[in-house]
């Protein structure tokens, strides 16, 4: 906030005679011009291009570092086209006063911060598209809000002495870590959590615990974002110590997080489990076909000359979901090769297989998300979820049959289904393009998730036409409680285990049971105590449609909303009888 002058200053602007009334009246015009300024923020709203308020109130632990890293997050906006407003009145959330900020940073708060009505009007700003920012201590704040846990991820629960320790940087994408290595040494307090936010968020950064002492927790993440509903969360561990906000790789992160949550820039927070690395450093497994190559640095592929492709030859693939983050300089042109047979012609892996586009511009059929000369994207959503050329993305290739679903940072741009008699997905090998001289694009971190379900697996079941995830309603465990879809959270009522049984058990004693032994079309899906009998049994098919053993009938939903009942039905083929392991 500016300093107020006192009297004593505001008489030596007005000069020594203050006796002089024209002396006089201008110690009330520089008075009024005082006053003045001190409504106007550092950077006018209208010139910045969003605005983000600073929330730092305690009723716990104060930390001394918050105005350091309040003067920090000012010092960012000014440079990056940012306006910064800070407080410690809870007053501030009002729906009316929320609405004018794109995101609100919780720094280093503490304690029970905020009333019940303060809470309901945050959640409907965060929910109906507002950001969040929490900063190490965030997650010492709101202990009984429900909501609030959800949102930052995973409460404090202890902490050793500060020390140094490695963090390692696990996703290189997102517009907070993409600037570090593979790790980083640093010093700060390390937070141990209440529960492992996993399975929930999408990790950043973790803790290496052999690093330091006092880690309790194993997997320990420390820096991670998630999507809410309409809106964005995104929490660091980082951030006890005034040092933190003079070190520009942590400012940075803060920056990335920030922009990340004011949807200034785009990535892929959804949690993500499963995938098995195919390159993070290492090209073993990959064969170069055709001219040109690939240099391996920093644990990033970037394409030199052409035109020829990298393939992972080590195994062929069927139905996956394959990700990978790349990045254009410029102009440039590359794609992502998938459902070809093994060559080392790159023009027969065209021909025989389906290219992803990558190209900042070209016709809408050539263009990124495209599948190339077939489908165009989804041009509107797909601007939507770019980050320019110079920054990161994240591509999530879903293959189910012969379906091919594209998502860019999270979102969906394209859905392709392959009737070439020439051409099958399920043929499964895949690469990645050096399109030419002049055409420079790097990649990093590509993995991949095999979706077959085999005994003994544990995952959520996504429905392929609703996107959404078959779900115990309202978390209940009571027997006869209904199944139905709900958005993917990763929660253990929409964890589901397959047993050599062929039970698909969820909380490790219930069972995905036909009502009644039903077998009549429309028959509801509810879950019991497993029992072994035919009712509690299901098949699932290569298709990806799950056949009810009792009544030979498959496992169905009516429509793609949330709370949209299961049911099973004749068994048609349609989407909305397909499920796929994620």
């Amino acid at each position: 906030m500016p300093r107020h002058l006192t009297p004593a200053a505001l008489g030596r602007i007005a000069g020594s005679d203050r006796r002089t009334s024209v002396l006089r009246r201008l110690s009330v015009t520089v008075v009024a011009i005082i006053a003045a300024a001190t409504m106007i923020p550092a950077i006018p709203a209208q010139a910045a291009a969003f605005k983000v308020l600073v929330f730092s109130k305690t009723a716990g632990f104060r930390h001394d570092s918050i105005p350091t890293g309040i003067q920090a997050i000012r010092d960012l906006g000014t440079a990056n086209d940012f306006a910064v407003d800070a407080t410690e009145d809870s007053n501030a959330f009002s729906t009316a006063n929320l609405a004018q900020y794109k995101a609100v940073v919780f720094l280093n708060t503490t304690g029970d911060v905020l009333n019940d009505t303060q809470q309901a009007a945050f959640q409907t700003y965060v929910d109906g598209g507002g950001g969040y920012v929490g900063v190490h201590s965030a997650a010492d704040t709101e202990y009984n809000w429900p909501y609030y846990g959800q949102l930052m991820g995973a409460w404090f629960n202890n902490h050793p002495a500060i020390q140094q320790a490695t963090v390692r940087n696990e996703d290189r994408a997102h517009a907070a870590t993409a600037h570090l290595g593979a790790t980083w040494s640093r010093t700060d307090e390390w937070y141990n959590y209440r529960s492992n936010p996993r399975p929930n968020v999408r990790v950043l950064q973790s803790l290496d615990e052999g690093s330091y002492s006092g880690g309790g927790m194993g997997d320990h993440p420390i820096t991670w974002c998630r999507p809410q509903s309409s809106g964005r969360a995104f929490y660091t561990g980082l951030g006890h110590t005034q040092e933190s906000y003079a070190d520009p790789n942590f400012r940075t992160l803060l920056l990335g997080g920030i922009r990340y949550a004011a949807k200034a820039t785009n990535a892929d927070c959804r949690p993500e489990t499963g995938y098995t690395t195919l390159y993070n450093g290492s090209t073993t497994g990959w064969s170069q076909a055709g001219p040109g190559s690939f240099a391996n640095s920093d644990a990033t592929l970037t394409s030199q000359g052409g035109m020829g492709m990298l393939w992972h030859n080590a195994k062929e693939f069927r139905s996956y979901s394959l990700k990978l983050d790349w990045k254009l300089t410029g102009d440039s042109n590359s794609g992502v090769i998938v459902g070809f047979p093994a060559t080392s012609d790159p023009n027969a892996a065209l021909n025989t297989g389906y290219e992803v586009q990558i190209d900042a511009t070209d016709t809408t059929d050539k263009t990124t998300g495209a599948i190339y000369g077939f489908k165009a994207a989804d041009i509107a959503a797909r601007d939507a979820a770019l980050n320019p050329p110079g920054q990161w993305n994240t591509y999530e290739l879903l293959v189910e049959g012969e379906r091919l679903q594209v998502f860019l940072n999270g979102s969906k741009i394209n859905d392709f289904t392959n009737t070439d008699p020439v051409r099958s997905l399920q043929q499964g090998y895949i690469g990645i393009q050096n399109h030419g001289s002049g055409d420079v694009v790097s990649y990093r971190n590509i993995r991949i998730k095999e979706l077959n379900s085999t005994p003994g697996s544990t995952s959520a079941l996504r429905g392929v036409g609703s996107n959404r995830c078959l779900d115990v309603n309202g978390a209940s465990q009571a027997n006869g409680a209904l199944a139905q879809i709900w958005d993917c959270n990763g929660q253990p009522n929409q964890r589901w285990t397959s047993t050599s049984a062929g039970e698909l058990r969820v909380y490790g004693t219930k069972c995905l049971d036909v009502n009644g032994a039903g077998t009549a079309d429309g028959t509801a899906v509810i879950i019991w105590d497993c029992n072994g009998q035919n009712n509690q049994k299901w098949r699932i098919n290569a298709d990806g449609t799950i056949t009810a053993v009792g009544a030979n009938k498959c496992l169905d939903v009516n429509g793609t909303a949330n709370g949209t009942k299961a049911r099973i039905w004749t068994c048609t083929g349609g989407t909305n009888q397909r499920w796929t392991r994620v």
